[in-house]
């Protein structure tokens, strides 16, 4: 799973050459404008996926940046990623616990979390819940729900509707 910053999309300006040869381009308004824009978007972008990655610590990966260049020649940051690990911890619901705190940590971390980042938080905050019912019941092992449905075929598939077991192919039903 990947936390990320959306990517606004810009139109690249192009540098026109002034009108005596041999001079270097020259940066119009709307030039200018645009660098303004690249420029503050690649620092929310840096500052944003740095927040993610500096909370996530050892289950964040490296971030992965998107660029566009600017008028001027130069590579700015429009969109990031930073993968996260949102498994959880093969038998050890505790570990998993810690972990799914870390991960929803790191999600939410941005001054403004992205879509992708509250989708995140969200996994997380379910996966730590799971977790969290394992500690509580060792003999818990599946999901709530799919462990609630499998006791509840098993009653009736095994008894009788007087608590007796089922001798017949049939589920005996009276009204």
């Amino acid at each position: 799973m990947n936390i990320s910053s959306a990517a606004p999309q810009t139109s690249a300006a192009i540098l026109r050459p002034s009108p005596a040869s041999g001079q270097s381009p020259r940066v119009t308004e709307s030039d200018l404008k645009l660098l303004t824009q690249l420029k503050a978007r690649d620092r929310e972008v840096r500052t944003h996926e740095a927040a993610h990655q500096a909370v996530g610590g050892q289950h964040a990966g490296a971030m992965s940046l998107t660029y566009e260049q600017g008028p001027d020649g130069v590579q700015y940051a429009v969109g990031g990623e930073v993968p996260i690990s949102v498994s959880a911890v093969s038998g050890d619901p505790k570990a998993t616990v810690e972990k799914m705190r870390t991960v929803r940590a790191a999600a939410m971390a941005p001054a403004q979390p992205s879509s992708a980042d509250l989708a995140v938080a969200a996994q997380a905050m379910q996966a730590l819940l799971q977790a969290q019912v394992e500690l509580a019941n060792p003999a818990v092992k599946e999901p709530l729900g799919a462990r609630l449905a499998r006791d509840a075929y098993a009653r009736v598939s095994a008894f009788g509707d007087d608590n007796s077991p089922r001798t017949t192919g049939f589920l005996n039903v009276s009204v």
